[in-house]
């Protein structure tokens, strides 16, 4: 038996519930992991609120990311050691598998082995935001030097993240932030401008920062009425990525009203990477590079223990937050 999260219903965090559960031995494909660290992501809410792309199964698991050590290894798994340290990436539904838990049984193509010098807490605050980042910006959309790209809710996990990948290529990063709370630590973080979206003109700021010619790139987490204004900045033949919808708004396509301008807008999602091996094995040594030479350094904002999950849960909804939120598990 091993601690997990789970909840019987749909609802706040007051429906997780920490119950004793059978791990079970991995199958064929799949691994044990002792469970040290695991980082929460807004998919996790809406899966518990039931606002996600796909409904819960119950008694339902939550958590499609972690770090630990591997206990055991199913049929057919190579090139993993017991006791190895390694990461679970978001690369499967939380209807199969979930990380919120003591130990757990993952898919073993969802395992990355940790980067040296990366502790628990790193380990599970790395991959989602920076694999999200490198897959839509350069392996789908080939971001290169000198490219701009606007980044939306950029004090995230995911935009943090975006701003480090920019400057590692040689993209100039614009964050983009609601109030102006956040705008000293988005410099600092190294973005290039802040927008405050609440003060500033959007369009107008993103137009005088490019000479007018817009941004190559929009990697947008909250879709709704807003896409309007940010397709208006994108440049000629530029791409507009969505990849989270916050507002929680209809999402128009703006391309008609704006006069068929010459504009890309799709969605990207981190399976897109973690479920092709190929992307995968490109995007895991991208950001391994640069963890190891310093470029790349994941920010948490705060840790929770296990049995905080619900409090940690109300953290996030709250969006205070700069960085990731991570909980920890204690043995």
């Amino acid at each position: 038996m091993t601690r997990t999260v789970r909840f019987h219903e749909l609802g706040g965090p007051e429906v997780l519930r920490l119950e004793d559960v059978p791990v079970g031995e991995p199958g064929a494909g799949e691994m044990l992991i002792r469970v040290d660290a695991i980082g929460l992501n807004r998919a996790e809410v809406l899966f518990r609120s039931g606002e996600y792309i796909e409904p819960a199964r119950f008694p339902a698991r939550l958590g499609i990311e972690a770090s630990g050590l591997v206990e055991a290894v199913g049929a057919d798994v190579t090139g993993f050691a017991i006791g190895q340290p390694v990461s679970v990436v978001p690369a499967f539904s939380m209807n199969d598998y979930g990380v919120y838990a003591e130990r757990a049984v993952v898919p073993a193509r969802a395992v990355l082995r940790r980067p040296d010098g990366l502790d628990a807490i790193a380990g599970a605050a790395v991959w989602m935001p920076y694999l999200t980042a490198y897959g839509a910006l350069v392996e789908v959309g080939g971001m290169r030097a000198g490219d701009t790209v606007v980044l939306t809710a950029a004090s995230s996990s995911v935009g943090l993240a975006a701003i480090q990948v920019a400057r590692s290529v040689g993209a100039v990063p614009v964050a983009a932030t609601r109030t102006r709370a956040k705008r000293e630590a988005l410099l600092k973080a190294g973005a290039a401008e802040v927008i405050v979206t609440e003060e500033d003109d959007v369009v107008g700021r993103v137009l005088e920062l490019t000479a007018g010619r817009g941004a190559e790139f929009v990697l947008d987490a909250v879709a709704g009425p807003g896409v309007v204004d940010l397709a208006r900045v994108v440049a000629p033949g530029g791409t507009l990525f969505l990849y989270g919808a916050l507002s929680g708004r209809p999402t128009p396509y703006p391309g008609f009203d704006l006069g068929m301008p010459a504009l890309n807008m799709r969605t990207y999602t981190l399976p897109e990477t973690t479920r092709d091996p190929e992307r995968l094995r490109r995007a895991e040594a991208f950001v391994t590079a640069g963890l190891s030479t310093g470029v790349f350094a994941p920010v948490v904002d705060r840790v929770f223990a296990l049995e905080e999950i619900a409090e940690a849960h109300r953290y996030m909804e709250a969006g205070s937050q700069v960085g990731k939120i991570v909980v920890t598990v204690g043995h």
